[in-house]
This record gives structure tokens, C-alpha cells and sequence, in this order.
């Protein structure tokens, strides 16, 4: 059977049904004049799909790839409710506000046994960024006027590690972002530095508790104390939020003693990844605030169309209510021993793959005991060849393993990661050890594309009159310059985010 798509410059498209067949280059699609067979059309989809990756072996995401099939029966039973029709949906509205009142108080908020926490679910951490972002600028802006003040310069202080959706927030809502710099062998936010950077229009300081680089937690405790110190001296109120994406749902089953949340009273706001090691699909976060004063009441908003009075703070207003079912599964199924259970296979699973890369004796393991549980690593010479040929040749193998440079000023230091989920067992963590092993031992017998960029590099550079000037460059130089062109390369290869 063969199918007749119309392109936009009128010339027909055949797409061959049972088999994947598009005319290069691919059109520019508009919706067809007729139907097409329900079967046919599914799959025409299902086959293009089986050119995916396989989520399971995409080593670069945080992002759960299973759950078990009851789960799965919830989330396709509840596809077709709207999330904000809370009056019709009051069931699913109780259960999320059961799933925040459960990380409240596992995040140790100062809340009574009958009291309710404060907190929203999102569509993924990204939202619950911006909610606690908007809330911290507001009440800056708010303690501003009262003193009379200027309120039209407000920033926010964080390590360059963070994850995009900070740049985002501080672009879309006017907001200076200041990042402390990175350095090689330190890759998160140093709290003395970051201290230094407060001023008066600092609306909070962000720290991440697991560095999407790394998987490192900063030093909350640390920069709790310093910053209270510098409230103390200077008058101002400058709080902390804490970006726990992926180190919430890990840091208080397998680091119950460590200090990072609602515990230390500067700490105002939490976000959280649900569909990370909360265990659920993606896509859905969580934020929540130390008290109902921490967050502005004009923030939220109040309908009353869909059938009674509804108090709402999201930049999202329809989206499903499956993820939301899913999470609150996922608590009442496991509860503390089984998150737990979980974290600590996780973490073991990542000790097996990080002790097999370091037998090796190639790499050097940049990624720390403490954290999410993932191994970075970088070759401990790159004179030859990158570790973006090995992430490229891995995926031979099926494994998508990202290769990327540090933020600056670490950049010219690039590394492999691969993240432990749920789902990957020491089983596949032996495979994986087994065929970087394969990769790396055919790589290096090739001939060094690093080099010829290298000599590229050494051999200089053309003046205004077209004349070569050879240049001597230090092997730090020549090692930034080749690590970027190779990003380059990789980034112009690349069809999709992982």
C-alpha cells in the first residue's frame, strides 16, 4: 500500500506502507485533503518510531524509562482528565496535594501533623523553577518598596553548572544572572564565592544539590552559614533556594544526616524532578516553599469557571493528570524502604561501572561517591583521540552515552557520562564496561583525527595581506581549540536532544 503525502511546494511524497520510505530531502508536511486507514496511519507512525533510540539504553537522561505495568494501567486510565478541572477531578486534586504534603515533610518543612504544606506539581522542574524564581522576585520587589528603594535591578547568584532552565528564567523574566565560574577538578558552586557576589538586589542563590555535569552536591550547610553571616552584617534577607531536580528524591534515603533542605532556615523554596528519581514518566515536578509567607499571595490566582473557587500559581493551565496518579503510586507502593531499596541498587550498580572504567586505566573518574548516582569520566589523554569518538562509536552498540565540554571556565575539559537509573542493572553496567572497552581498544588503533586538527592548529594563522603566521601555541591551548571544534562536529551531527 503506498500513501501520497503533499509537500508545500506541491510535488507528491510517497511513503510506502510496511516499510520506511521518505524521498530525501524531507518536505515540508501540511495537513493532507483526505483520511487515511486508522491502521495505516498507526503504522506509518510505529515505523518511523523504531528509528528512535531505545529509552532504556540512553544512558544521557535523568528521566525514568519504566515503571511497573499497574502504574501503566493508571496513567492510560486517566489520560482524558484535565488537571485544572479540580472541581470535576477532586480526587486527583487531593491526590496531588497528598504528593506535596508527603515531599514537605520529607524535605523537613516546618509544618504542624494538621497542617497543610505549601507547594505545587508541575510539568517538570523547569516550571518549578520559574514558580519559585517569580516568588523570590516578588517579595524582593515588595520588601523593596517599602523601603522605599530601587526594585528594577534584581539578580540571582548560582554556579555556571546550573541547568538551562536557570538562564532561561533570568532572560524570559528580567532577571541578572551571576555565575561563578567553574575550575578544573571544581565542578559546582563555591559558596564563599558565590557569598561574594550578593548584594542588595540579589533575590536568592541558587544551589544545586546533584550537578547535571557531575552529579555533585554543593555545600548548602556552607553556604547557609556564610550567607547568614552576611545577613547578619549587612541587614539584607537573602534566601537559598535549593535546586534539588535530581538529588531530592536520592539525598534523604541514602544521606539522611546531610544538611541541605528546610532544615537550614535560610533555604525558602525546593524544587524537585518527579519523573527523574522520583520514579514516574515524564513530565512531572514539584516545588515547594517553606511556609505560605514565602510565597506572595498576589502570585496566585483564583477561578471560579470551571465550577468553584480554585487557587492556582502555574505558568501551565490544562496538562493531564497521569503523572500526577502515577507519583502519588509510586509513594504509597514503595514508601520509604523501597525508595531506598532503589537508591541504593542505583548507587551500587554505579560503583560497578565507575571501578570497571578506572580498571581500565584510561580514564579519569571526575564524578564524586557522594551525589546521584552516574559516572563522568575523561580520557587522561586526549593527544589522539576524544571521548566524543567514543561516545559516537558506542552508539554502534545501541548505548547513548553524551560526550561534553565543563562550562567556563572548565571548558576545555570534556567527558563522558553515563546516569544510573531504575533500570539498569549490573548486568548492563558489565555490557557497557565490556564494549567502552571494545570501543576504546579499536579507536586507538585508528589513525588520530586529533592530530590533524592539532597540526591544523600549530600551523597558524593567515594575516590581513593573506600572509601565514605560524603561531606557538601551549598544548593547553591546542587541547581547548581541538575539544571545541569536536563539540562542534558532534553538535552539527546531532538530529535531537537526548
Amino acid at each position: 500500500m503506498v500513501l501520497t503525502t503533499v509537500a508545500d511546494s506541491g510535488d507528491s511524497v510517497n511513503c510506502t506502507f510496511g516499510s520506511r520510505y521518505l524521498r530525501s530531502p524531507p518536505p515540508k508536511f501540511k495537513l493532507g485533503e483526505q483520511s487515511i486507514p486508522k491502521d495505516a496511519a498507526y503504522q506509518i507512525i510505529h515505523d518511523e518510531l523504531m528509528l528512535d533510540g531505545t529509552p532504556r539504553l540512553n544512558l544521557a537522561s535523568f528521566v525514568t524509562t519504566w515503571m511497573e505495568p499497574e502504574c501503566d494501567n493508571l496513567i492510560m486510565a486517566s489520560l482524558n482528565k484535565n488537571y485544572v478541572d479540580m472541581d470535576e477531578y477532586p480526587v486527583t486534586t487531593e491526590l496531588q496535594n497528598r504528593c506535596v504534603n508527603m515531599i514537605a515533610r520529607l524535605f523537613h518543612a516546618p509544618i504542624g501533623d494538621q497542617e497543610a504544606a505549601v507547594g505545587v506539581g508541575t510539568v517538570g522542574s523547569s516550571e518549578a523553577i520559574m514558580l519559585a524564581g517569580l516568588a523570590f522576585k516578588r517579595k524582593w520587589q515588595h520588601r523593596r518598596k517599602s523601603q522605599g528603594k530601587p526594585y528594577d535591578k534584581p539578580n540571582i547568584v548560582t554556579g555556571a553548572n546550573v541547568q538551562v532552565c536557570w538562564e532561561k528564567f533570568a532572560r524570559y523574566f528580567e532577571v541578572e544572572l551571576k555565575e561563578i565560574k567553574l575550575s578544573e577538578g571544581f565542578y559546582v558552586m563555591d559558596p564563599v564565592k558565590a557569598v561574594e557576589l550578593v548584594d542588595e538586589n540579589t533575590i536568592c542563590v541558587a544551589a544545586i544539590l546533584g550537578s547535571t555535569l557531575t552529579g555533585e552536591f554543593e555545600d548548602v550547610k556552607l553556604l547557609n552559614e556564610l550567607l547568614s553571616k552576611k545577613n547578619k552584617e549587612t541587614g539584607w534577607d537573602t534566601p537559598i533556594h535549593v535546586d534539588a531536580a535530581s538529588g531530592g528524591f536520592i539525598a534523604p534515603f541514602l544521606y539522611p544526616d546531610l544538611d541541605w533542605d528546610f532544615q537550614l532556615p535560610l533555604v525558602k523554596s525546593i524544587n524537585v524532578s518527579g519523573h527523574k528519581y522520583g520514579l514516574v514518566y515524564p513530565g512531572v515536578g514539584w516545588v515547594v516553599w517553606r511556609s505560605k509567607e514565602d510565597l506572595p499571595e498576589d502570585l496566585v490566582f483564583h477561578i471560579n469557571y470551571l465550577g468553584s473557587d480554585q487557587p492556582t500559581f502555574t505558568l501551565n493551565f490544562s496538562k493531564g493528570s497521569s503523572q500526577i496518579i502515577a507519583q502519588y503510586y509510586q509513594f504509597i507502593r514503595l514508601g520509604f524502604e523501597g525508595y531506598r531499596n532503589v537508591m541504593e541498587n542505583c548507587r551500587e550498580n554505579a560503583r560497578v561501572l565507575r571501578e570497571g572504567i578506572e580498571k581500565m586505566g584510561k580514564f579519569e573518574v571526575v564524578s564524586k561517591d557522594v551525589g546521584v548516582p552516574l559516572v563522568a569520566f575523561t580520557l587522561k589523554d586526549s593527544s589522539k583521540h576524544t571521548v566524543f569518538e567514543i561516545s559516537e562509536n558506542l552508539r554502534r552498540f545501541g548505548w547513548i552515552v553524551p560526550a561534553y565540554t565543563m562550562p567556563p571556565d572548565a571548558q576545555h575539559i570534556a567527558v563522558l557520562r553515563v546516569v544510573i537509573r531504575e533500570d539498569f542493572s549490573r548486568s548492563l553496567a558489565e555490557r557497557l564496561i565490556s564494549d567502552i572497552d571494545k570501543v576504546l581498544k579499536e579507536v586507538e588503533a585508528l589513525p588520530s583525527r586529533v592530530s590533524v586538527k592539532a597540526a591544523e592548529v600549530k600551523a597558524g594563522v593567515k594575516d590581513g595581506g593573506g600572509v601565514t603566521k605560524h603561531v606557538k601555541k601551549s598544548d593547553r591551548e591546542i587541547e581547548e581549540e581541538v575539544t571545541t571544534y569536536w563539540r562542534r562536529l558532534v553538535d552539527g551531527k546531532r538530529t535531537g536532544a537526548c
